[in-house]
Parts: structure tokens; sequence; C-alpha cells
């Protein structure tokens, strides 16, 4: 038989599991809101954030004469419980929730309350020793707590991603290196273009990914800015004047991480505007991302049909009914993995434009989205330098003969024969399946030697100076 322990809130009366820790406003959310099904501590980093937040306000309060010194150290201690992760499960409420997070704040504030009570020897549930509210919620609101915590957990995930962005930069970097010498046709609109390497492909790949990570890392510098203090609305009601500054501080100390007290708290309370560049620079990689591997199916397509140009390593038989199919299934889950991040960038967009007045309360499903996004890219692109990149092997005779065979290598001698001639070869060869090398000379446009200095694929991988032949 379970037993039970009778709590209140202004609703009414509940019984609540005495073997939870929880109390009964988290109760009223796990009921509530069955959405997502996914628990807030299906993100144990915005659990630790919550639990670091809480530790600071206590010693904060402490220090400013607020909240009596044995309460802050067993709040702090609490904490410190819940940041061994021994306690996420009892962070049960829907990450998809009403009330601007509030069921969140208030699950983490009823968690350390009845640790603490536990901790001073008392039970769950004696709130008079110990309150949710009055003493482990003091000087602070959802409002600043559910942000502030939000954005300590962005900034760790985006550290993380910028780690798993420089792990695959520096595969696609190893890959360029040992394909420098491989010459193959480029293509535009996916028609033959003109020649490049194999090494060059992959060192834009590379690049590409550089960029976005300067990109990824100024959006930390955004999310730094956190409204701790700000309490309701950004009015400071309710909080010591010194607070906010010494809460800020506490917090950096705490995290090892320069948090900034925003200049404006009733702005920062309202503004989501860091969530909404954040969730586009997330598309922009994503996107990006996804059109490299879309670049990889088409160079690895075939193998006997298709361009060939390179083998991923097989990872999985392709089919159930085709023998010996296999599929490029790395390149395609994290092409869907970046698809769902572009569609959780309108997410964002849109619940940060559904905010009213001096609060945003759409902050639970932009959180979700970012936390999401940042977790899929991080994953996938571990997952495509690991189980992809770092075992491509190129076809280095299938890419020259396409060089070879390429009407693209007419571009060349448009500065020696005149574009009409270039053109005349082009679809005369392009007609017969003649070789435009071939062509050239059969109508004496130009010499031999000339000609092979010319055509030379090696040669049309760089700019060089135009010397018209006699």
């Amino acid at each position: 038989m379970k037993s039970y322990r009778l709590e209140h809130d202004c609703i009414g009366e509940r019984e609540v599991p005495c073997e939870c820790y929880y109390g009964i406003q988290t109760l009223r959310a796990a009921e509530n809101y069955k959405i997502s099904n996914i628990p807030i501590s299906h993100y144990p980093q915005l659990i630790d954030s919550l639990a670091y937040i809480k530790m600071a306000a206590a010693q904060a309060n402490c220090e400013l004469g607020l909240l009596e010194e044995d309460k802050s150290k067993h709040i702090t201690l609490a904490c410190e419980k819940i940041l061994e992760g021994k306690y996420y499960d009892q962070f049960v409420v829907d990450v998809i929730q009403g009330g601007a997070g509030t069921s969140t704040n208030m699950c983490a504030n009823e968690v350390i309350a009845n640790l603490g009570l536990e901790g001073m020897g008392h039970r769950c549930g004696e709130y008079e020793f110990l309150h949710p509210n009055i003493d482990v919620n003091m000087s602070q609101s959802t409002n600043d707590v559910y942000p502030t915590a939000m954005r300590i957990t962005l900034i760790a995930k985006i550290r993380q991603l910028i780690e798993a962005m420089a792990f695959l930069k520096k595969s696609f970097e190893k890959k360029a290196e040992e394909f420098k010498d491989i010459i193959k046709m480029g293509r535009t609109q996916l028609q033959d273009a003109v020649p490049m390497t194999l090494g060059q492909e992959f060192s834009v790949y590379a690049v590409m990914l550089g960029e976005d990570m300067m990109r990824l890392q100024e959006t930390t510098d955004l999310v730094r800015e956190i409204n701790m203090g700000a309490t309701a609305i950004g009015t400071g009601l309710n909080a010591h004047p010194e607070y906010a500054d010494l809460v800020t501080e506490k917090l950096s100390n705490l995290l090892g991480i320069n948090l900034v007290k925003a200049e404006n708290l009733v702005e920062a309370t309202q503004d989501t505007g860091a969530y909404v560049q954040l969730s586009g620079v997330l598309k922009r990689v994503a996107v990006k991302v996804s059109k490299i591997c879309n670049d990889l199916r088409l160079m690895s397509s075939g193998p006997r049909c298709g361009f060939n140009e390179i083998n991923l390593p097989p990872m999985a038989p392709g089919s159930s009914i085709m023998p010996g199919k296999v599929n490029p299934v790395i390149p395609e889950v994290v092409n869907q993995a970046c698809f769902y991040v572009v569609g959780a960038d309108m997410t964002v967009t849109m619940a940060c434009g559904a905010g009213q007045l001096e609060l945003n309360v759409m902050e639970p499903v932009i959180a979700h989205s970012l936390f999401s996004s940042l977790m899929y890219l991080h994953n996938a692109f571990e997952t495509l330098a690991t189980r992809c990149i770092d075992g491509i092997t190129a076809n280095e005779d299938v890419c020259r003969n396409y060089v070879r065979n390429s009407i693209g290598l007419v571009t060349a001698l448009n500065p020696y024969i005149g574009y009409e001639k270039s053109t005349e070869v082009a679809h005369e060869a392009l007609a017969s399946g003649t070789s435009v090398y071939d062509i050239v000379l059969a109508k004496g446009y130009m010499k031999k030697e000339d000609l092979d200095d010319i055509l030379s694929p090696e040669n049309m991988i760089k700019p060089r100076y135009f010397h018209k032949k006699d």
C-alpha cells in the first residue's frame, strides 16, 4: 500500500505519494501537461542550471540577511545532491507546459525544499520549517529563474555543439589533405563545369563549418545576459536592492561563467531576441550541413550507374529485397536531423513573437526547440564524422576519366580559340561523343603541345597567367 502526505495550494488539497520529493504543484503539472511525454529531466543540464540558481539565490539572500543561515545551508546541500545526478527522476513535468515555466520552477522549489527538510531531520511536506515559495524561491520569480536556467543550459549546449563541429571539421580537413591530388570534375546545376580536386571539395566543407562555429560563438555573448533579480516583470518587486548584482556574481562564480546582469531588467524579462538569433544560426548550420550530406550522397551514388567518385563506408544492408544494396544511411540520418532543426526554427520564431506585454509565456517550447536542436546537431555531427567521413575513400580513376571525357574542358580554351569556336567544339563533342581534345586537334585550332599544356587538369585547378598561343 502506498502512503501519502497531504499538501495544499491555492486551488485546494491533494495527496502526494510520500516517496516523492516533488510536491502538490508538480503533481498538478504532471497531470495537466501530457503533451510531449518528455519530462524536463530529459535535459539534465536544465535541472543542474536550476540547482545552481537556487543555490546562488540562497547564498545571496543569506548574505543580505534575508534568509536564515541554516536554511541557506540546507538549500545548498539539497542543490548539491541534485547536481550529483541522484534526483533527476523527480523532475517529472512535461517540457511543453503552460504558465511560462512556473511548473518547472516550482518542481525545483519543491524537490529542493523536501531534500532540505530531510537533511534538517523533518519529513517531506513539513514546509513550516523550509518552504518552497517563501524560502527556496525567495527574491525570485519564475520569470527570472526560468529564462536564466534556459540561458545557462544553452551556453553549455552551444559549447558542446562547437566541440562537435570542430571534430567534424577536422575530419573534413584530413580528407582534404588525403585527396589533394585527385583530379575530378566540378559541377554547377548538376552539369559538368571545370576541373577541381577532390581535396578542394572537402576543404570547402571544413571552411563552411569553421565559419558557422564563429557565428555560433557569437550567440554565446547574447545568452550570457541574464535577468536574475527581475522577479515578476523586471521591476525587482520583493527583491533586495543589492540582490540582482549579488546573485549574478554568485551564480557566475558557481558556474565558472561570466554571466552579465541585463542593463534593463524590464526589457530582459520580455525580450526573446537572443533566442531568435540563436535559432537562426542553428538553422544556418543545419542547412549547410544538409547540403554537404546531399553532396556526399551524389558523389557516392551508384556505384555502377551513378557518379561513383567516392565510397562511403558501408554501415548497414540497404534493402530487405535487393541483395547487396548498401545505402548512404549516415548522410541520410544527418539530413533528417537538419530538417528537424529547420522546422524547430519556425517554432522558435512563432513562439518568440507570441509573447504579449511584459512576459513571453511561450518560453517552454522555445527552450525545448533550442535544446533539442542543439542536441540533434551535436549527435549528428559526431555520427557523421566517425561513421562516415573518416571512412570515405576515393575512386581516383573514375574521377580522372570524368575529367578526360567532359566537354567542360572546353572552357579553358576560351582565351585561346575564342568563345564561338569553343562553343562549336562543345556542341560537336556532345553530339559525336568525341573528346574535346581530339576535335580541337582535328580542326587544327591548336598545336598538340599547347593543347596538352592548357587542357592539363592540373593546370586548371588554380589561377594562372594567360598567354595566348600563336
